[in-house]
């Protein structure tokens, strides 16, 4: 009697079905990957920094932004986008735990 036996993937496999997978997605191909979307709410800087009493200066060398970049959020000029949303969503919710982290890392 012959047995039959499915052979598994390797992990290399895998990953190169997967990236295959996500190149499909990209170009728009029917594929069975899943996209996840975060909405990560607009921060109102100046509120922010007043509430932890911190100058724009201080806000910027304490979380790692630029000044500048304080500045013209604050004024309207530009808007934070991508990774400094996020980290502001977060310092809004846990400036204790940014810090923290910051701190532990240097």
């Amino acid at each position: 009697m012959k047995k039959t036996s499915k052979k598994q993937a390797t992990v290399g496999q895998d990953i190169i079905a997967s990236v295959q997978e996500a190149i499909a997605w990209a170009e728009g191909k029917s594929s069975d990957a899943r996209a996840t979307q975060v909405e990560v709410p607009l921060v109102d800087v100046r509120s922010l920094r007043r509430k932890l009493r911190l100058s724009q200066s201080q806000f910027a060398l304490r979380f790692g932004f630029a000044a500048a970049s304080v500045k013209n959020w604050e004024q309207g000029r530009t808007r934070p986008e991508g990774p400094a949303r996020v980290l502001l969503a977060v310092i809004a919710k846990h400036p204790e735990a940014v810090e923290d982290a910051l701190r532990r890392a240097s």
